[in-house]
């Protein structure tokens, strides 16, 4: 058979005759060509020798016997060697098993092979040069035997294709089967045959000759397969040496596994038995340990419901929520599945919610008894021990709601204040009958003393109070602050503890990396279930979960505050011992657990915030209940009523009340002041309605005569003058001695009055003095006071200048000393006005200085009204000199009559006017007056034709002039009056 030159036979020679070159097996270079024995899968079966039993020494301790080894293999030879599926037969040995992808993945190159390069192979080719050398010149001289039989290859295919194509092709089917009749009837056909039963020569011809076809096909069959198998008969018998090759490995690595086995088997019964079996003891003394401790945990878990309920006596809500708290933690982390305590986890939780309600009603029981206790015990907190108990109780079980609780009892006990105060008061009173009158009606029937009396005892009542609601929310606000400052500082704790722990786990690691090395390798195998690096860490864990209950103990003792807890504080230690050997419960997750139990850093600031509104609430409320009182007696229209001095004195005492309130609780408050602004809007009503009606009174009737000042308006107006503008508390002592005086001395000059304008001072004094006592009406008294100063104004005008007074009063004439009287009277209100306005200025809000704006129209409007007067007296002059002058005549004697009644009605103005004006106003009024006199002589002298040319005529003029002149300059305060009569001449042009 040839051989392929592709393929590397193993050819048996004698020598190096034969032009072949046998390898030669070093054993010492066996370590460098071949890898070391491994298990591998094997498809073709092991030929039966004598070290088969040898093979079998033993049983494994590390494998499992029940394992694939290379004995349970069913694949024969001829199904590898002829697949039809594959070409090259060299790489389907595998393919039966494992499919036809097996030889063409790619395979990763293994780690414990040496990467192999040329410089490998250098001293092999150096040694086999030489005869590679003799080797190619042999083929170059000699072809090779393939080369030379390829026409006849391909003569005899075509051959053996023709002989192939004579053989019928029923026989090439697949589904060829004799059993098919048609089949049988078309391989063997009867018919040829004689249906007769006996023989004849042709029948056995006919057998023969179809024995022979057959014979035949089977030849051309047979020859067709044979040449096939020397086709192939190389890669038949490189498959066979490969299966030789493969065979002597399998031996070599059968070799080395029962000498691996002999080691291991000698390994575990000197090494692994004995340590394994230390592990074993040392893990059963481990879980005694933990079982004692179990029942230890579970004694003192059977012991939570007596204990709790012998803390539910005592009123021990918070160290009776603790303990629940830890032993339902118990039962979640170490107890879960105890079959005794499938129950206890419901009965705890019942439990809690029991103790809720408990701690709402104590709460709701507390705030009744602190609110509604007598007045005359100490203001200090009612059993502070126990509301500190009883708020950290309900923060802990996240009740934020209980603060409404309180403000409800707030409002209810804020009701019972004023009730209480009312029948305290009613009872003191005869005249009124608490059995037949109603609540209300009883605030009515009291004189405004008793009254006022019973809102000032209110008052009192409700300041002490607010003191004790305050002492209490201060009580409350301090534990929730307290809670609040603990839960940050555990956050902080816990961080910092977490940082430091997860830093020793990683020193930790590296020292164990360090000091074990490659034998962590090793913590894969198993013993009874338990790793051996967990067995070996086991003890450090132990110590630090020792360490981490102590601390939970220590803060448990510390929160709840009790002895029943502290008990168990320390069954929950123990259980800390060895939760984490047994649970997957975090270090830090116990921690965690107990700060959920707790609000929120958010949520607990919202309550503290809450607790300050609740104490804003308390303020308010205590501020609705004194505007009921307040409503009730206003209802009739009492408090509007009220005299000046009472609705002062109601004012003060509710600011007062207010200001306390507001530094009590740190806000301001405006609903008690606004129904106090709302009665007092009323209360300026009728103070002003009165005031305008009075002085209307007082204008109709009033005469226009100068009036005598009395000596109190007198000091009234000169403490005005010293800056105070308010009215005396009491008459002057001596001043009723004292004469009344003509005049109204202000700043040094004299005042002619009527006697309105001086009550009209006292009025405007009046409401100063409003102003100053009730601050919050400042702008509605200065529009009432404006209003006042012009119906004055407009009265009086229509009273003189519009001569109303001659029907309402009487008069038979507005006579000159009229006209000067309201003018100076008038000159007097204009006076004070700007110190009116000053005073207002100083108590109103920047905002508010536009209503100022009245004053100065008012002013405005006096001083028109003045000129008007003025403007009178100079008409009425005016009229008298038209009337005169129209009748002068030039003409002896002289001086002429007309001019002495003249200057006779100018002697009697001035001595109607000159006490009643200043000098200056008298002297300014007469100019005014000589004027008109000038304008009408100079159009009757121009009317006569008389002319300053030094005739007779003019000479007659000017001793009228003259005579004019001398009585007019000699009027008192007149003297230097400037006259310039020479305006009565026309100028010539």
């Amino acid at each position: 058979m040839s051989s392929n030159q592709g393929s590397s036979p193993i050819a048996q020679s004698g020598g190096p005759s034969d032009g072949l070159f046998r390898k030669p097996r070093d054993p010492s270079m066996a370590p460098r060509h071949y890898r070391t024995p491994r298990s591998l899968p094997d498809v073709c079966p092991k030929e039966p020798t004598g070290e088969g039993r040898a093979l079998c020494d033993g049983p494994s301790v590390v494998a499992d016997q029940h394992r694939w080894t290379v004995y349970n293999s069913k694949v024969n030879l001829p199904a590898a060697l002829n697949d039809p599926r594959l070409a090259k037969r060299e790489s389907d040995f595998f393919t039966k098993t494992w499919g036809l992808d097996f030889t063409e993945t790619d395979v990763m190159p293994s780690f414990y092979l040496p990467n192999i390069s040329r410089e490998h192979f250098s001293s092999y080719l150096q040694e086999t040069a030489q005869r590679e050398r003799i080797h190619e010149r042999c083929k170059n001289i000699c072809p090779s035997k393939d080369d030379l039989s390829v026409p006849t290859i391909t003569n005899n295919h075509d051959k053996a294709r023709a002989e192939l194509e004579q053989v019928p092709k029923i026989f090439m089917k697949p589904e060829f089967v004799l059993n098919d009749p048609a089949t049988f009837n078309a391989v063997l056909p009867w018919s040829h045959f004689s249906v007769a039963g006996g023989k004849n020569s042709r029948d056995v011809a006919s057998s023969r000759l179809l024995q022979e076809k057959l014979s035949h096909y089977l030849d051309v069959v047979e020859v067709s397969i044979a040449r096939q198998i020397s086709l192939r008969s190389e890669a038949f018998f490189h498959a066979m040496s490969s299966q030789h090759e493969l065979q002597d490995r399998l031996r070599e690595t059968a070799d080395a596994v029962a000498k691996l086995r002999a080691r291991t088997a000698a390994i575990d019964r000197v090494m692994c038995r004995g340590p394994l079996r230390a592990l074993r003891d040392a893990l059963t003394h481990n879980n005694c340990i933990k079982l004692h401790n179990k029942l230890k945990l579970m004694a003192a878990v059977h012991q939570t419901q007596p204990t709790v309920q012998l803390l539910l006596s005592t009123s021990e809500f918070v160290g009776a929520l603790e303990l629940i708290a830890t032993t339902k933690e118990v039962l979640q982390q170490e107890l879960q599945g105890i079959h005794s305590f499938r129950h206890l986890g419901s009965q705890l939780c019942e439990m809690e919610r029991l103790i809720d309600k408990m701690m709402v009603a104590d709460f709701s029981t507390y705030a009744q008894s602190d609110l509604n206790r007598p007045f005359e015990e100490d203001s200090q907190v009612l059993e502070k021990d126990r509301l500190q108990s009883l708020v950290f109780g309900l923060l802990r079980q996240r009740k934020l709601d209980f603060l409404d609780i309180y403000s409800e009892e707030m409002v209810r006990a804020a009701k019972n204040v004023v009730r209480q105060c009312v029948v305290k008061s009613v009872s003191q009173i005869s005249e009124i009958d608490a059995d037949t009158v109603k609540f209300h009606e009883q605030m009515r029937l009291m004189t405004f003393h008793q009254w006022f009396d019973l809102l000032l005892d209110i008052f009192e009542h409700f300041i002490l109070f607010l003191k004790r609601i305050k002492a209490t929310l201060s009580v409350i606000r301090n534990v929730v602050l307290e809670v609040l400052d603990s839960s940050q500082r555990s956050r902080l704790a816990d961080v910092s503890s977490a940082t430091n722990h997860s830093d020793g786990r990683t020193n930790e690691d590296e020292e164990e990396e360090e000091s074990v090395g490659g034998e962590a390798e090793l913590a894969y195998l198993t013993h009874e279930g338990l790793f051996i690096s967990d067995a070996l860490n086991e003890a450090e864990q132990r110590s630090n979960a020792a360490a981490h209950a102590q601390t939970r103990a220590q803060t448990r003792t510390d929160a709840c505050g009790s002895d029943s807890a502290s008990a168990t504080t320390e069954s929950s230690s123990s259980r800390e011992h060895n939760s984490n050997t047994t649970s997957s419960v975090p270090i830090g997750g116990a921690a965690a657990i107990s700060e959920d139990v707790m609000p929120s850093d958010l949520e607990l600031g919202r309550v503290a915030n809450n607790v300050q509104e609740l104490l804003y609430t308390a303020s308010d409320v205590s501020h609705d209940r004194c505007i009921k009182v307040l409503m009730t007696r206003a209802k009739d229209g009492s408090l509007e009523r009220l005299s000046s001095s009472e609705f002062v004195c109601l004012s003060q005492a509710v600011e007062s009340f207010v200001s306390d309130t507001e530094e009590l609780c740190g806000r301001r408050s405006v609903s008690l002041r606004g129904a106090l602004q709302s009665q007092a809007y009323r209360f300026v009503q009728r103070f002003h309605e009165e005031r305008k009606t009075k002085l209307s009174l007082l204008l109709d009737n009033e005469r226009w005569k100068q009036a005598e000042v009395p000596a109190e308006f007198q000091d009234l107006v000169d403490s005005i003058a010293d800056g105070r503008i308010t009215l005396p508390d009491r008459k002057p002592t001596g001043s009723e001695d004292r004469k009344p005086s003509e005049f109204l001395c202000v700043d040094g000059e004299k005042y002619a009055v009527v006697g309105t304008v001086l009550l009209l001072i006292r009025m405007f004094l009046e409401y100063c003095q409003c102003v100053n006592d009730i601050p919050s009406i400042t702008s509605d008294i200065l529009t009432r006071l404006a209003d006042l100063l012009k119906h004055f104004n407009s009265r009086s005008c229509q009273l003189v200048l519009g001569a109303g007074a001659l029907q309402v009063v009487g008069l038979k004439t507005i006579t000159t000393r009229n006209l000067a009287l309201a003018s100076r009277c008038l000159q007097l209100v204009v006076h004070y006005i700007p110190v009116i306005r000053a005073h207002f200025e100083t108590r109103l809000q920047p905002k508010q200085y536009s209503i100022l704006r009245h004053f100065g129209h008012i002013t405005k409007d006096y001083n028109d009204h003045i000129a008007e007067v003025s403007a009178k007296l100079v008409a009425i002059m005016d009229s008298m000199f038209e009337k005169a002058l129209s009748k002068y005549e030039v003409k002896a004697p002289m001086p002429s009559a007309c001019l002495r009644n003249v200057c006779k009605q100018m002697a009697k103005m001035h001595e109607a006017i000159h006490e009643l004006l200043p000098e200056e106003q008298t002297q300014m009024l007469f100019l005014r007056i000589n004027a008109s006199f000038k304008l009408h002589l100079k159009r009757q002298l121009a009317r006569l034709g008389v002319v300053n040319d030094g005739g007779p005529q003019n000479g007659l003029v000017m001793v009228d002039v003259a005579f004019y002149s001398e009585n007019v300059q000699a009027l008192r305060s007149l003297e230097r009056l400037d006259l310039n009569m020479p305006e009565i001449w026309e100028q010539k042009r």
